[in-house]
């Protein structure tokens, strides 16, 4: 039997603030034009933590156990102030059907004031 050691591929650069081809492909008519500068806490599924030493960590953020955006905002400060001396890349995965239907009501609410 052999071991073979691989280390996970590293995602592909993504121009700075643009969204990577994975978002773009859930609603690319809106999400190809999209300039991200911040995210917010709420529409985030999880995060991908790769440190210097080659581990790597996937963050949950599991809405049932921690419904308060704060907390969570204040848990992901804390964790990068304490850890950013050692991590070699940070990766956000977005819940993209939660921007989505966020984009759609917002867009209903919008036209309907226009009228």
């Amino acid at each position: 039997m052999f071991l073979l050691s691989v280390k996970p591929k590293r995602p592909k650069k993504v121009p700075n603030g643009k969204l990577p081809p994975e978002v773009v492909r859930h609603w690319p008519e809106v999400f190809k034009d999209v300039q991200i500068q911040t995210i917010p806490v709420q529409y985030l599924s999880s995060i991908r933590v790769e440190f210097n030493d080659g581990k790597i960590w996937e963050i949950d953020i599991d809405r049932e156990k921690l419904n308060d955006d704060q907390v969570i905002e204040d848990s992901l400060s804390d964790f990068f102030t304490e850890y950013s001396a050692n991590i070699a890349n940070i990766d956000f995965r977005l819940d993209t059907k939660k921007v989505i239907k966020d984009v759609k009501a917002r867009t209903r609410t919008f036209m309907k004031k226009r009228k």
